[in-house]
């Protein structure tokens, strides 16, 4: 591998210290000098970057990129934008220890993934059954970007007591299966792994023909089990990461007691999705800004909301939405989206209509998707007249109520009708206070998920876009070098990964990006074929602010686009996460 100087950029090295002029000079797959005026060995490839930010790469703590990184390991879409770290194994889905049929019906509805490839797919490679096989498995994986990951408890629960068991509200797993589990966790935690993630949401439904719409296993478990499992990670210095239930919202009052200390104990350390600017409850800042605080500062616990930087755009084909989880009659009709002869009749069914109707104006219940039909645009139909105008317009047109015009079109049209909505993040001096709070981990994209739907692949782009654009006009959020830190060195402190800070004898990740190229086009949505999943069109960034990004010292992109495909050579690698006597740098505590 040729060394490569970086020459003449401004190096921000994700450790908040002052940003500075100097070159920085790549060899053997390490960050080998960081000086003004470096002296280029002989045999050196020369990137000029007058001009341009040198950073460590972005690291992203929260996607599905489980599929995505078997189907396409080099993972394009996320390194394009200098992203060199990603995290797996989110929200209780792992592909760990349960059977290839088990973890695509975990992950393919809930994620909005196409079963006829996932499933194919773990049938093909998946031959380990615990964390050891999967860590080998990922170990030989040419990767295109550093992975971190979690053991899923929706994962381990299937594993252990079977999928029906597992979804079965009356069922407890018995004293073996407990400790079965208990060692799964362990021997993820030697593994590396970064601890456990769950799901208490019961939005999260399994596909196949098995458990078909059950919630995730992992929102079945009880007290007791989830208290043994904590009991481990707390013991370990392990991450929880988790979701409150979003329908009742009660439980994060539980998570917030687990996390903390209180002086006679170790702090549950705990990360929870999300900490946004919800339209529906604009009240959701405030409470989870508050919640951190009382367990961090009062409580004596560890506690970060995952947090986009960004506005939540979402875009949905039809009644392809999992929005409507949140209320009975869209459940019904999520339900059906198998038996199309059903659905269409249910559709037309008075009874129903009226529930659907009635359900989506309530107000007074917790709710995510604001149900705003005058803030929900469509913007593909084979009727032309509706296109660009929002579903309260249509039915002005028409003579009807919004809620009626909205279920005729979805009847007439189904997944013809695209339409977008903006859930949260939408006032800027709000996003401004959640980027700077303490009580965030920015990140959250859900790369590798919701294809069709949302790509915050970019979404540390867009967040140095904001905090320059607000320099700029004089009001500034944060800066430079924290808004780095907050993307890299922060992140990395936090899971105790060694990544995230550029720095003389550390891996050489990171990106070179431009700023004059931080422009309108990182703000937009596209969609694109997804080779390796039929050409399926899948939401995604583009723009050319990312001039070169590296992993391992090897360049992954360039201009915004990504040099690597299926197959290429390995430059990513897995990060073991250091805890407790290991949490040094560069000790890995790794036992497998």
């Amino acid at each position: 591998m040729r060394p490569i100087v970086i020459r003449a950029g401004l190096v921000i090295d994700g450790t908040q210290a002052p940003a500075r002029a100097a070159d920085v000079l790549l060899r053997d797959g390490l960050v080998s000098a960081i000086s003004p005026h470096l002296h280029a060995p002989e045999d050196a490839e020369i990137v000029e970057a007058a001009g341009c930010w040198v950073l460590p790469g972005f690291i992203d703590n929260h996607t599905h990129y489980d599929a995505e990184v078997a189907l396409a390991p080099h993972l394009g879409e996320s390194v394009r934008h200098g992203v060199t770290t990603v995290f797996l194994g989110s929200c209780s889905i792992s592909f760990v220890a349960a059977d290839a049929d088990d973890c695509s019906d975990l992950f393919t509805r809930v994620e909005g993934v196409p079963r006829e490839h996932v499933l194919p797919l773990l049938r093909e490679i998946k031959t380990w059954r615990d964390p050891a096989g999967w860590r080998d498995w990922i170990d030989r994986h040419p990767l295109g970007a550093n992975v971190a990951a979690y053991l899923g408890h929706s994962d381990i629960r299937a594993a252990t007591m079977g999928l029906s068991a597992a979804v079965d509200p009356r069922a407890r797993p018995s004293s073996g299966a407990l400790a079965a589990m208990e060692r799964l966790l362990e021997q993820a935690l030697d593994c590396g792994l970064l601890g456990l993630s769950e799901m208490t949401n019961p939005w999260d439904r399994l596909d196949g023909d098995r458990e078909w719409s059950k919630s995730l296993p992992s929102s079945y478990a009880r007290a007791p089990e989830r208290r043994r499992l904590h009991a481990v990670l707390r013991r370990r210095g392990a991450i929880h990461q988790t979701a409150p239930n979003l329908v009742t919202r009660v439980n994060v009052l539980r998570m917030v007691l687990e996390s903390g200390g209180f002086g006679v104990r170790a702090p549950l350390r705990t990360t929870l999705i999300s900490m946004m600017d919800l339209k529906a409850d604009s009240y959701i800042y405030g409470l989870t800004h508050a919640l951190a605080f009382i367990t961090n500062r009062v409580f004596g616990g560890d506690l970060r909301w995952q947090s986009p930087p960004v506005p939540f755009d979402l875009y949905y084909d039809g009644m392809d939405s999992v929005l409507f989880e949140e209320f009975p009659a869209g459940q019904a009709i999520r339900d059906l989206a198998r038996d199309l002869e059903r659905r269409r009749a249910l559709l037309r069914d008075p009874t129903w209509r009226r529930a659907f109707r009635r359900e989506l104006r309530k107000r007074l219940a917790p709710r995510v998707w604001h149900r705003d039909l005058s803030d929900a645009v469509i913007l593909a139909c084979p009727d032309p007249a509706v296109v660009g105008r929002s579903f309260t317009q249509v039915a002005e047109a028409r003579g009807q109520d919004p809620a009626s015009a909205f279920i005729d079109l979805l009847t007439e049209h189904d997944s013809a009708l695209r339409w977008h909505t903006c859930l949260a993040n939408h006032r800027p001096e709000v996003l401004a206070r959640i980027m700077n709070d303490p009580g965030t981990l920015i990140g959250f994209s859900d790369a590798g998920a919701h294809l069709r739907s949302m790509a915050f692949y970019n979404f540390p782009l867009r967040m140095l876009k904001r905090v320059l654009d607000a320099e700029r006009s004089g009001r500034p959020i944060m800066t430079l070098e924290r808004a780095v830190h907050r993307l890299t060195g922060e992140q990395a402190a936090w899971f105790g990964l060694d990544v995230g800070v550029l720095a003389e004898g550390r891996r050489a990740d990171l990106a070179v990006i431009d700023p004059t190229r931080l422009d309108e086009r990182v703000e937009q949505i596209h969609l694109a074929p997804f080779p390796e999943l039929g050409g399926l069109e899948r939401c995604v960034n583009r723009g050319d602010a990312a001039r070169h990004v590296y992993v391992g010292g090897v360049e992954v992109a360039r201009d915004g686009e990504p040099l690597l495909r299926r197959g290429a050579r390995r430059c990513g690698t897995f990060l073991a996460a250091r805890r407790g006597a290991d949490a040094s740098v560069g000790v890995h505590g790794d036992g497998c």
